[in-house]
């Protein structure tokens, strides 16, 4: 089950899981294991995500299409 769609807005603006981590001061460990739905982040940490992918926060839970 995903329960979120990190993996699915990095892939679709054409950034890495690399680069993401950097940006949010994370491992690329901890990115790869949200991404790929092995561990959830935290409420404050989905934020920075959104906010560095210049995405809204539902964006990276639910698809538009579910809303």
């Amino acid at each position: 089950m995903k329960l979120n769609r990190i993996k699915a807005v990095l892939t679709e603006k054409g950034i890495s899981q690399t680069w993401l981590a950097k940006q949010i001061d994370k491992s690329f460990s901890m990115v790869n294991a949200y991404a790929c739905n092995r561990i959830q982040p935290n409420l404050e940490t989905l934020q920075q995500i959104a906010e560095v992918l210049h995405v809204d926060l539902k964006d990276l839970i639910t698809d538009k299409e579910d809303r």
